[in-house]
């Protein structure tokens, strides 16, 4: 079940506001625990069971952790261990086992047979957040949570269960016990939910659109590969900044506040200032429970080249298991060690524009890398990119490209914070709430029109 579904947006999510908020209030975690094992169960039934073994294995050891932090500081890390061991073993048995068969088999002398393991959906994002919770209670960072029902609406709350954003547990271990839902609350959350959902369907996929119908054409030309891999950088934008937005808003409704996601990272002017707005919750799991328990920068310049190397290969390897996946992080940390240690002056004297152009041309190549599994697909696609000599743009493309172009300029408008400095300059007036009720409405029958009509719908990172 998807949030931009007819189904959830007609039937699952009114029917559990309704339930949650004629619920008892010592009653609603247990609720939302029901509600979020039927939102995970509706696809994927079978590992609705996983995702419970992991909430148990981690009370349990959160349970032990707690005890003896103080007395045997030993046996407490020895269940922190088994807890991340255990977390990363399913982790990885699930995603990375069958690219390391297909790995091994490169050698002449393997002949292992091929895994096709069915991958859970959001299994990459729970599995940080219940490590962040052993984690947390190990540093004593946050309190135990003695209720599992209670631990286990952490783990499995619907809004960001399938991608996030990845909520730390000491982020939210006082809400879960201690919420207090507003109207003013709910009504920000409704606001947001309906931003991600115009995100996601009214810009998202129409650039996927494009892009799928742009690589369809066979040859575009180089400007037409280009206008192509926009498309691209938009959609996975819109379509991932969509779904934290409705993560977001839906936490807002029951209550919570789950800290953003991503702050218009298209404007940034240097690779650095890219990783800072973009996917801000897994950046900040990274260097709070990585890289700094690595040494972080304290440790000469040697070592810490090396922690981001670390660090970067696993942020590409924790999207997916391949080898692109892996390029792509190795190449962004590349980036921010050059920009670190090598680009920095030049950059903080370069005009804007130039900081822009350079930090937009180097997120959009990282782009290519992130699509395209196939190496060879992903050469020749870069050859297309720079083929200067030869036809700019093909006929086909060059028509789809004037069919999206109103969209393509939306999606740029979109990308910066332009339209909420000018809604901050109504926002504390009289006409606000009847805008902020309009933007809904208008934007919830045009996604209604078109979810109804297309079916072009995915979130993209569903399947990290």
């Amino acid at each position: 079940m998807v949030f931009s579904s007819l189904l959830f947006l007609f039937m699952y999510l009114p029917i559990v506001l309704i339930l949650y908020y004629i619920c008892p209030r010592r009653w609603r975690n247990l609720l939302l625990f029901v509600v979020n094992l039927i939102f995970y169960g509706w696809g994927e039934p079978v590992f609705v069971t996983l995702m419970i073994f992991s909430t148990i294995v981690d009370y349990t050891c959160g349970y032990f952790i707690n005890k003896y932090r103080e007395t045997n500081k030993k046996r407490a890390k020895g269940f922190l261990i088994a807890s991340v061991c255990i977390n990363l073993g399913l982790l990885g048995f699930f995603k990375y086992a069958g690219f390391l068969t297909n790995t091994l088999n490169y050698l002449p002398f393997l002949k292992i047979p091929a895994l096709k393991i069915p991958l859970p959906i959001g299994i990459s994002f729970y599995t940080f957040q219940t490590m962040s919770y052993s984690i947390d209670v190990y540093r004593g960072d946050a309190p135990v949570q003695k209720n599992i029902i209670t631990f286990g609406t952490y783990v499995s709350l619907f809004p960001q269960l399938i991608a996030g954003p990845i909520v730390r547990y000491k982020d939210v271990a006082y809400q879960l016990d201690h919420r207090r839902e507003t109207l003013d609350q709910f009504t920000k959350g409704v606001c947001l939910f309906c931003v991600g959902l115009g995100k996601k369907v009214l810009i998202a996929n129409q650039m996927g659109a494009l892009w799928d119908n742009m690589r369809a054409t066979g040859e575009m030309g180089w400007l037409g590969s280009w206008v192509g891999i926009i498309a691209y950088t938009f959609q996975i934008y819109f379509d991932f900044s969509g779904y934290s937005d409705m993560a977001c808003g839906l936490g807002n409704m029951f209550g919570f506040e789950f800290l953003k996601n991503f702050n218009y990272p298209y404007i940034s002017k240097s690779i650095t200032e890219f990783w800072r707005r973009w996917h801000i919750s897994l950046g900040t799991w990274f260097r709070e429970y990585v890289y700094i328990p690595l040494g972080g920068n304290r440790m000469g310049v040697p070592r810490q080249i090396l922690n981001l190397l670390i660090v970067w290969f696993l942020t590409g390897f924790w999207h997916g298991a391949d080898f692109n996946f892996i390029f792509w992080g190795l190449y962004f940390g590349l980036l921010l060690v050059l920009e670190k240690f090598i680009l920095k002056k030049w950059l903080d004297k370069a005009p804007a524009a130039i900081q822009h152009i350079y930090a937009l041309f180097f997120i959009i190549l990282g782009w290519v890398l992130f699509y395209f599994s196939d190496l060879g697909e992903m050469g020749a696609f870069f050859q297309s990119m720079f083929s200067f000599g030869g036809a700019a743009i093909t006929p086909d493309a060059g028509a789809l490209t004037l069919s999206y172009l109103p969209m393509l300029l939306v999606a740029g408008f979109a990308s910066t914070p332009l339209m909420a400095k000018l809604y901050k300059k109504v926002e504390n007036t009289k006409a606000a709430p009847v805008l902020q009720a309009l933007f809904c409405c208008v934007v919830l029958g045009i996604a209604t029109a078109l979810l109804v009509s297309q079916s072009y719908n995915p979130f993209l990172y569903f399947r990290f």
